[in-house]
C-alpha cells in the first residue's frame, strides 16, 4: 500500500501523463485587445515561450466578418497588409501605417513538427481609432426671446463615435447649466452623444457666437463658429403690420363694391350680331360697274 501511494505521488510531481512545456510549442501575446491610432505603427505580438523544432512554419491570418485571408504566407506579407507591415522574430507582425480598415481579429499560427505538441494559435483583437473630421454645424441665425430652438452637429467620420461639446463666445458650456453661476437661469440641454443643444425658451444673454467640438481618444475637430442673434417680441411692429394689412383688405374691398355698382367688369363682346353697319344715303344711287355713272333719284332736288 506504502508503494503504491510512493508511485502515485511520484507521478503527480513529476507531471507523468502531460507534455512538457520543452517537447511542445506553446505562444503568448502581451496584449489581446489593441487599439492603435490612424496612419500610426503599431505591434502586434505573437511571443514563442516553447519550441524544439527549428523553422517553424509562421503563419497570419486576418478575420474580418467571420471570413479569414492570409496578411503572412509562406514567409512574406500578403493581402491587406503588403507593403505596410513586416514580420519581426520570432513571429510578431508590424504594421507601419494602420488605417480603419486594418480593424479585425488577427490570429497567428505557429506550426512545429519536431514537437510533441506541433501547433499552437493565439487571437488578437485591433481597433484603429479614427480622428474625427470638422463636424457639421447647425445654428440658426435669429431666435425671438421666449422662443425654443435648437442648434444641431454631426461628424460621421470618427472611431469610436465623438461625444460633443458645444462652446459659447468661445467658452464651454457644461451640460447641466446650473453649476455655473452665470447660466442658472438658462433652459439648455445639450445631448453628448447626438450633438444637440435644445433652449426651452431662449435669453438675451443667449446671443453670440457657438461652434460644436466632436472629440474622441483619437483626436478632436471643431466646426467655425457661427452667429445666433436674439431679438424682442415687436409688438408696435406686429400691431402696424396688422393694421397695414387691414387697410388693404379695406380699400380692395370698397374698390370691388365701386365697381360692381358702376357695372366697369361687365363687358360686351363685339360681334355680327350687335355690329351695326354705316347706313346708306338715299340720296345717291350707284350704278352697276358697267355704266360708268350714276343716277339721280326723283328725291334729288336742284
Amino acid at each position: 500500500m506504502a508503494i503504491t501511494r510512493l508511485v502515485a505521488c511520484l507521478l503527480l510531481c513529476t507531471g507523468f501523463g502531460h507534455i512538457p512545456s520543452s517537447l511542445g510549442v506553446i505562444l503568448r501575446t502581451t496584449d489581446k485587445i489593441v487599439w492603435a491610432n490612424e496612419f500610426e505603427p503599431i505591434e502586434l505580438t505573437c511571443l514563442i515561450e516553447s519550441i524544439s523544432t527549428n523553422n517553424p512554419r509562421i503563419e497570419w491570418k486576418k478575420i474580418k466578418n467571420g471570413i479569414p485571408s492570409y496578411v503572412y504566407f509562406q514567409n512574406r506579407i500578403a493581402g491587406d497588409l503588403e507593403h505596410r507591415a513586416q514580420l519581426r522574430e520570432p513571429a510578431n507582425i508590424v504594421i507601419f501605417n494602420t488605417s480603419r480598415s486594418d480593424t479585425a481579429e488577427y490570429r497567428c499560427e505557429v506550426a512545429a513538427i519536431d514537437d510533441q505538441r506541433d501547433f499552437d494559435e493565439i487571437l488578437i483583437s485591433l481597433a484603429v481609432r479614427v480622428k474625427p473630421v470638422v463636424p457639421r454645424c447647425s445654428v440658426p441665425e435669429a431666435v425671438t426671446v421666449g422662443t425654443s430652438t435648437e442648434l444641431r452637429c454631426l461628424e460621421n467620420e470618427g472611431f469610436p463615435a465623438p461625444q460633443y461639446r458645444w462652446f459659447h463666445n468661445s467658452e464651454e458650456l457644461p451640460q447641466d447649466p446650473k453649476i455655473s453661476p452665470k447660466l442658472v437661469n438658462s433652459s439648455y440641454s445639450i445631448n453628448p452623444d447626438t450633438g444637440s443643444l435644445k433652449f426651452r425658451w431662449v435669453r438675451k444673454e443667449d446671443a453670440g457666437e457657438y461652434y460644436c467640438q466632436a472629440k474622441n481618444d483619437a483626436g478632436h475637430a471643431q466646426c467655425p463658429s457661427q452667429t445666433m442673434e436674439v431679438y424682442d417680441v415687436d409688438i408696435l411692429g406686429i400691431f402696424l403690420k396688422v393694421c397695414g394689412v387691414v387697410t388693404v383688405l379695406l380699400s380692395f374691398g370698397a374698390f370691388l363694391c365701386h365697381c360692381l355698382k358702376h357695372g366697369c367688369l361687365s363687358k360686351k363682346g363685339l360681334n355680327e350680331n350687335n355690329f351695326n353697319w354705316p347706313a346708306q344715303n338715299d340720296a345717291v344711287e350707284y350704278a352697276d360697274a358697267d355704266e360708268g355713272h350714276f343716277r339721280h333719284k326723283s328725291s334729288f332736288i336742284i
